[in-house]
């Protein structure tokens, strides 16, 4: 399957400033100029632009036109981590339960998500670690099999879809969230939470190669988790 017409033109874009044919403070092509060599709407085009500029690629000047954006200094790191090897590091055992690992259809929710078309194909796992046999983390995550096209032949008992993703899939990009929720039963009965415990939630959505990778809803209990970090 080939990707949108909107990522093609933000591909395009990025790969004239990766090879240098475009540099900082240069106007880049028009919507119109855009449209017409793709054969596509201005508001493909748009949409490509736009997110471009989101992300600080490129920068619009009302009445000037786009330009490619001076590079920006990474001030705070995201640090993302194995499961598996932040046990290991607390001086731990760690093994895993693999509850589901199949394939699935995106529906509405997961195409937009993704950045892909509704009924395009991604995998899905479930898996629950443990710490010295205490349930600590369930991880329900997709992925995109166009970036990772072993991912449901892995033995996950041994490796974790972490560090899988990291060869096959190298990180380019990290969005997440934390919070705190109340568990539905069934994730409660897995990591045997106690009644009325809340956990603490981490949503992440990765990408590589610009493209939409991983999205992963990691759920810990909040009476045996906390998240911490330094920069």
């Amino acid at each position: 399957m080939n990707p949108p017409a909107y990522q093609q033109i933000k591909e395009h874009i990025l790969d004239n400033i990766r090879n240098g044919q475009w540099a900082q403070g240069d106007l880049v092509p028009s919507e119109n100029e855009l449209a017409r060599s793709f054969g596509v709407a201005r508001m493909t085009v748009n949409r490509a632009v736009r997110e471009l500029a989101d992300d600080q690629v490129l920068v619009r000047v009302k009445g000037a036109g786009t330009f490619v954006a001076e590079p920006k200094i990474t001030s705070t790191l995201v640090e993302i981590r194995s499961i598996a090897a932040e046990i290991l590091a607390r001086g731990n055992v760690h093994h895993a339960e693999v509850l589901t690992l199949e394939p699935v259809i995106a529906d509405a929710e997961l195409a937009a998500r993704f950045e892909i078309e509704i009924g395009g194909r991604l995998a899905r796992s479930r898996l629950v670690h443990f710490e010295d046999g205490v349930p600590i983390q369930l991880e329900a995550r997709w992925v995109s099999p166009e970036l990772a096209d072993a991912y449901l032949a892995q033995d996950f008992h041994h490796a974790t879809p972490n560090e899988f993703l990291v060869r096959e899939a190298p990180l380019a990009r990290v969005e997440y969230t934390i919070e705190a929720r109340q568990p539905d039963s069934e994730v409660a009965q897995v990591l045997r939470m106690a009644p009325a415990e809340a956990a603490l939630v981490l949503v992440r959505r990765t990408w590589s190669r610009n493209r939409v990778a991983s999205i992963a809803c990691l759920w810990h209990p909040g009476s045996r988790y906390r998240f911490a970090g330094h920069f």
